[in-house]
């Protein structure tokens, strides 16, 4: 991972965790790749996160409900995220392949796995904080 994608993590990371979080899980002023090594560790969720990560794997979209756009990204040696992009409220990542990179705002769930992050779209009704993806150079959302 290069040094400018270390130190947009850990930006990114400090100014969401600071000020975004629910009640019951806020940030600890824990940044970058630590910070979302340590929501999984500590089986954290509903988290506000930004970061960014190397696709791995695309995935078949999950069109159980509202369908998403589902792919892994790895953030660091220790874990990976499954991102969950809903593409009936944002558009698609076009042509998205593995070894890819793509930042993402949205917002951590735990899972065994290493987390999911979605809410990487604009929220129709105002309640919950936009999030968004990028990939090469256009933002999702």
């Amino acid at each position: 991972m290069s040094l400018n994608t270390l130190a947009f993590i850990t930006l990114s990371l400090m100014l969401w965790l600071s000020g975004c979080g629910e009640a019951n899980h806020t940030a600890t002023g824990s940044t970058g790749v630590d910070a979302l090594y340590q929501a999984w560790q500590q089986q954290r969720s509903n988290i506000q996160v930004s970061g960014s990560g190397i696709v791995t794997r695309v995935l078949s979209d999950d069109n159980k409900g509202s369908r998403h756009q589902r792919f892994i990204l790895k953030i660091s040696g220790q874990q990976t995220l499954l991102i969950a992009h809903n593409i009936d409220l944002a558009p698609r990542l076009a042509n998205l392949r593995k070894g890819d990179t793509v930042e993402f705002n949205g917002e951590y769930e735990w899972n065994t796995q290493g987390g999911v992050v979605h809410w990487t779209h604009k929220d129709p009704q105002g309640r919950h904080p936009n999030g968004w993806l990028r990939h090469h150079g256009q933002q999702y959302w």
